[in-house]
């Protein structure tokens, strides 16, 4: 655990969050309703020895020998956090998210087009496609060294991708009708 918190420490000095804030601890009394009094919450940023109902609670809704009586029914509670932390694990959540839509563009926009700038005619993979039926990957070779730009590798997946997808689908009609016959 300490090593987990030395190296949250490390990147928090390196991205200048700070390690400790005056938010980052503090004191938490719930008292209920008592006599003509509401019910309410306190919060104030004092030390873990001060966390009770006489330090927390200002202004005190009661006087005198009340105080007490109020005081015990309150539920003093003290909290501490790292608001570096919670920082750095949004820093990098942002850039995850960030990097993630960076690629969802890169594959919406960049990569069709270029496919469009390197096959620029569709004859190449509709050739493909009619060959492709006989011979699923005897062909693909062929057909991307006789195309006039370099071979693309995600066309080459894509093709025997599409190629095993109507090749699954065929066995699957064969099985289904070799089913049907035996039932």
């Amino acid at each position: 655990m300490t090593v987990v918190n030395s190296r949250c420490e490390c990147l928090m000095k390196i991205l200048n969050l700070p390690l400790q804030n005056s938010e980052d601890i503090r004191c938490k009394c719930i008292c209920p309703p008592y006599k003509d009094v509401f019910g309410k919450i306190y919060k104030q940023n004092v030390s873990l020895k001060d966390c009770n109902c006489l330090h927390v609670v200002e202004p005190m809704p009661v006087e005198g020998k009340d105080v007490e009586a109020y005081c015990l029914r309150c539920e003093c509670k003290y909290e501490e956090r790292s608001s570096g932390t919670i920082k750095l694990t949004i820093i990098i959540y942002l850039s995850i998210l960030g990097l993630l839509i960076l690629y969802m563009v890169y594959l919406t926009l960049v990569e069709p087009a270029l496919k469009r700038r390197l096959f620029g005619h569709s004859q190449l993979i509709q050739s493909d496609d009619d060959l492709g039926d006989q011979q699923p990957f005897a062909n693909a070779h062929d057909v991307l060294s006789h195309s006039r730009s370099r071979p693309n590798v995600l066309n080459k997946v894509e093709h025997a991708q599409q190629r095993w997808k109507r090749q699954v689908q065929e066995q699957r009609k064969s099985v289904f009708d070799r089913h049907v016959v035996l039932s």
